[in-house]
């Protein structure tokens, strides 16, 4: 099959979250099965010095964005046989520090900037000489391309037109702008209705991928049962549901070249189900690294996560403030609004001992906690689907999670199977549901071979891409079919 990918950020090229491991992952093995595939990004300022084999790629693009029409180059890199990485240049656009806001901020910038990029995946899907026969857009920054695509068409004199399959990533961002925006599309106004991209008055990208795509996932099979009601449905659950014939649950892989305990260079001491031994060493390390205590005693708990009520972060501080006189440990990574950023680093400096914060994000210190750590803290408020805990399982770290969304898919506790256990769970959203949780994990840590137990059933957990791309093979023949 020939496939084209669009995400406006991928990894290792560009990331902010799961999106970008997601897409880098799939197109890795959607091209390792044979398919032929591309995948179009924006060409952010850092990639070209850290990727210099790019390649131009013939003619500049020249396309129309309201009144006025905006060029792009097009640069491309083949990092593996049968996958081809677009890269958007355009500079105003793209050649900035962050991806999507800065200071808390969402640039002003941004339906201009994403609805330029759509119609470069839709130009592009149209013209590339191999004839993609699918394009496979990811969230609302693609979304309009599957707009594009439909109303090409309609129009007479056009060959064939790609089928379209969007996936969501969190039906929480969908791009939502003033309707004056909407003259970016360049696009007859019979589109900007409520069966269409109209929002409450309002122009919503993500609107237009659900409204227009020929079929549509999510990422985890409970996520796609939720979002058709309305607490998860953030107000297009109506539109969803009816839409679920065309709808489908697929859970995330992982990409275990990258996430393995035994030959990863961000890991100083490999280890395995079979020999733990490298799992406490690097605990030790981490614990040193990070200015804790060093010792195999005390549990030590990790999180990496954007700060963000999405994420729990208020409840895990509310369980964390009343749990550190337990004597355990904790560490976190991550960034996001400053008033969370500012609690956590209070909470660290009144127990230095016992909290470390670092604030930011960095990949390699993202091995070492998951790999240093006993528990893995996610307790989500809804969760798509979330990587971290398939990543801490596979690091021997137990998952402590919310049972929602993908989070409930991929954790097994004792109550739902307590042969195959491999993480604790909790269903309440609030400080005392997660500190319980806690507790039940504090008397998992004082029983050496019960916690083996999990942690052997942990690293045993199979979340490979191979099945995963073959579920979306099977989405993109109803695509075509249809």
């Amino acid at each position: 099959m020939k496939i084209l990918l669009a995400s406006s950020e991928v990894h290792p090229y560009s990331k902010t979250g799961g999106l970008a491991d997601m897409v880098g992952a799939l197109a890795k093995t959607l091209a390792r099965g044979g398919h032929e595939v591309g995948l179009v990004t924006p060409l952010y300022s850092d990639i070209r010095e850290r990727y210099p084999a790019l390649k131009p790629a013939g003619a500049p693009l020249d396309l129309p964005l309201g009144l006025r029409h905006v060029r792009a180059e097009v640069w491309t890199l083949q990092p593996s046989a049968g996958l081809t990485i677009y890269f958007l240049d355009q500079p105003a656009f793209y050649h900035r520090s962050t991806l999507y806001q800065k200071y808390g901020l969402d640039y002003p910038d941004n339906a201009e900037r994403f609805i330029f990029f759509s119609k470069a995946v839709a130009h592009l899907a149209l013209e590339l000489p191999w004839k993609p026969e699918l394009v496979h857009v990811h969230d609302w920054q693609a979304s309009f391309a599957a707009l594009f695509l439909q109303h090409q068409r309609k129009l007479p004199a056009v060959g064939n037109v790609p089928r379209a399959c969007l996936t969501i990533h969190n039906l929480a961002y969908q791009g939502v702008f003033p309707a004056a925006q909407y003259t970016l599309a360049n696009l007859p106004w019979d589109y900007f209705t409520p069966a269409g991209v109209e929002f409450y008055g309002r122009v919503n990208c993500l609107k237009a991928g659900l409204s227009y795509a020929d079929v549509i996932t999510t990422v985890s099979p409970r996520y796609a049962r939720e979002i058709t009601t309305e607490e998860f449905g953030c107000g297009l659950d109506g539109l969803l549901r009816s839409r679920q014939n065309s709808l489908a649950g697929i859970l995330n892989g992982v990409d275990y070249q990258e996430w393995n305990t035994t030959w990863n260079p961000h890991l100083k001491y490999p280890f395995s189900s079979a020999a733990l031994e490298g799992k406490l060493a690097n605990k030790l390390a981490l614990q040193e690294e990070f200015g804790l205590p060093a010792t195999a005693a005390v549990p030590l708990f990790a999180s990496i996560s954007r700060l963000v009520g999405q994420k729990g972060i208020d409840i895990m501080l509310g369980a964390l403030e009343e749990m550190l006189s337990a004597g355990l440990q904790f560490i976190l990574l991550g960034s996001g609004a400053p008033a969370f950023e500012s609690a956590y680093r209070e909470l660290a400096a009144r127990f230095p001992l016992q909290v470390a914060v670092r604030i930011g994000y960095d990949e390699a210190l993202s091995h070492r906690i998951e790999a240093g750590s006993d528990f893995f803290l996610m307790p989500s408020r809804f969760e798509p689907c979330g990587l971290n805990q398939m990543y801490s399982l596979s690091y021997g770290t137990i998952p402590i999670v919310r049972r929602t969304g993908g989070l409930d898919d991929t954790v097994i506790d004792v109550i739902d199977d307590a042969a195959r256990a491999d993480g604790i769970k909790f269903t309440e959203f609030s400080s005392r549901a997660l500190a319980k949780a806690i507790r039940k994990a504090l008397v998992l840590f004082q029983e050496p071979e019960l916690f083996h137990h999990f942690r052997v059933n942990a690293m045993a957990a199979d979340f490979s891409w191979d099945r995963t791309a073959a579920e979306y093979l099977a989405v993109y023949q109803k695509a075509l079919a249809g």
